[in-house]
């Protein structure tokens, strides 16, 4: 029975265990021999891994999605982070912006994006007046050397951005694949 997915049973094959009986009326069994798994192994094996990496264009469509067609302006936004890593499992990351933090103007969001990890958008953090100040820090994983973006959002719909080029010796986010 081609294209089933099923093996036709042998005949001379022991008792049939009791989840077998209703296809064995068909004539088909479920059990998998060691020549087909072997088989299905090799290919699996063979086959070209889909990339695990965000590419640049998939950070410029991040940020387009999340900025849409409004103008980014460098400036007013310090991303403090190591220019060489020697373990990409926790990178401290700092991002600083100028800004009065008033009820009238303050930083409403601060957006981070890369361009090798699996995800481009790594996060977001909401911020308000209340925040007194405009700042941030936490640690994030790098999968490789690449560039990191920081975008902060203003209030008055204004967006403004600095970016950072990271070198990662021993990368992170891949150590299940290898």
């Amino acid at each position: 029975m081609k294209g089933t997915g099923v093996i036709p049973r042998p005949k001379a094959e022991g008792p049939l265990r009791p989840q077998e009986r209703s296809l064995a009326a068909l004539g088909m069994t479920t059990r998998l021999d060691r020549r087909a798994f072997l088989a299905v192994a090799a290919m699996l094996s063979v086959l070209p891994l889909a990339s695990a990496f965000a590419t640049p264009e998939a950070m410029a469509a991040a940020i387009k999605e999340v900025v849409g067609d409004k103008p980014i302006r460098e400036g007013r936004v310090t991303l403090d982070l190591p220019p060489l890593v020697e373990n990409g499992n926790a990178v401290p990351l700092t991002v600083s912006v100028e800004s009065p933090m008033t009820e009238a103007d303050f930083i409403r969001a601060i957006h981070v994006f890369n361009e090798k990890n699996p995800q481009p958008h790594v996060f977001d953090a909401r911020l308000g007046p209340q925040n007194g100040k405009a700042t941030i820090a936490t640690r994030i994983k790098l999968g490789d050397s690449q560039k990191i973006v920081a975008i902060a959002e203003t209030s008055k719909g204004e967006f403004f951005s600095a970016s950072a080029d990271v070198i990662v010796t021993l990368a992170a986010c891949l150590e299940d694949i290898t």
